[in-house]
């Protein structure tokens, strides 16, 4: 099919969706502007284009309060939550262009320091 742009062994499919649980992360993890140049740079960093500006705001109350973020790149979405009390991070790439998983972590350890990290990645059929 031609509009699954990924291959792979043969196989084609239609994106690469990471998902990323980054816990214990430090006090960047809480502020509005350091996450939404997190997106823009995360996004250069790995060879997307964006479409429009970020948007992070910070959602819930008590233990539930954290930031929710999205950007909008050409070929899907950049979207993440955290959770302020105890600085905990969760980030999804989803892109039918193929990016580096290995990098994505590296941009989060260098920003967020985080205790651990753990990803999944799918690729989406």
């Amino acid at each position: 099919m031609s509009y699954k742009c990924i291959k792979i062994e043969g196989e084609y499919y239609y994106g690469k969706h990471l998902m990323m649980t980054a816990v214990g992360c430090n006090e960047a993890l809480m502020d509005i502007p350091t996450m939404k140049q997190f997106l823009v740079s995360l996004s250069d960093d790995i060879g997307m284009v964006r479409f429009g500006d970020p948007i992070v705001e910070r959602f819930g109350e008590g233990e539930q309060t954290g930031l929710s973020g999205v950007q909008l790149i050409t070929t899907s979405a950049i979207t993440f939550h955290t959770n302020d009390q105890y600085r905990d991070f969760y980030l999804d790439v989803f892109s039918c262009k193929w990016f580096e998983s290995s990098l994505v972590a590296e941009v989060v350890r260098t920003l967020f320091n985080p205790a651990n990290i753990t990803i999944s990645d799918v690729l989406r059929q």
